[in-house]
């Protein structure tokens, strides 16, 4: 069986949160700064003291705390929208990163409390600030065993989120790409035909009126020479 990746093992220590803290775009980017030995094992304080501890012996690293200078861990609280105040502007939705926002635009929004990490992205975009953060009550909530059960589904919802913002970027390349293609065709090849079928058609319809008139005329002279030759 083939060794895991030390980042995959990383990776799997941290809370899945996404929040940013650690000053990286989510939590993987940071796996991948610790396997390459760029940043110490301190920026996660939703992973909290257990979670140095658990990166330090992975890593053969020594135990530290915290960076006085930088976000210290704290109980993790879950976002609520006063939904009385909210817009629907959707931005809060865009900003959540495990999908755990449900709503429309312009309709009233709601947090999945189940589904919620505590990042707190969601509150910067709020354009009416309508968005509170209220701590779990649960004095366990912080144990290591179930920091790593919510990572779990909390990697499972952010993995979801990603692949789904994949397809929807390639679909939308795909449908630009369609009419791109549409807009650089050239005409139909029965454009022209049928173009110069019209001077062809009105021709004919000319010369059949020409030999109603002559016929016609023919008529009206074989009358005439008829009524001549009456006695």
């Amino acid at each position: 069986m083939p060794a895991i990746p030390l980042v995959e093992r990383i990776d799997a220590l941290l809370p899945q949160t996404q929040c940013g803290q650690c000053s990286h775009a989510g939590c993987r980017p940071y796996a991948e700064a610790l396997a390459e030995g760029r940043d110490p094992i301190n920026r996660c304080p939703p992973g909290g003291d257990d979670g140095i501890r658990a990166l330090a012996e992975l890593l053969g690293r020594n135990v530290i705390p915290f960076a006085a200078d930088g976000p210290q861990p704290k109980p993790r609280a879950l976002a609520v929208i006063r939904e009385d105040s909210c817009i629907g502007c959707t931005l809060c939705i865009q900003a959540c990163p495990v999908d755990a926002i449900v709503g429309a635009a312009k309709q009233m929004h709601t947090v999945i409390a189940d589904e919620c990490t505590g990042c707190e992205l969601c509150l910067a975009p709020c354009p009416v600030d309508c968005i509170d953060l209220v701590p779990v009550a649960d004095p366990a909530d912080g144990e290591r065993d179930r920091v790593m059960a919510r990572a779990a589904q909390a990697r499972m919802r952010y993995e979801r989120r990603q692949a789904r913002k994949t397809r929807d970027q390639e679909d939308k390349a795909r449908r630009l790409a369609e009419r791109a293609a549409v807009s650089a065709a050239p005409p139909p090849p029965t454009a022209t035909p049928v173009a110069a079928a019209a001077p062809v058609q009105a021709a004919d319809k000319n010369e059949l009126i020409r030999k109603a008139m002559e016929r016609a005329a023919a008529m009206r002279a074989a009358r005439e020479q008829a009524d001549k030759d009456k006695p």
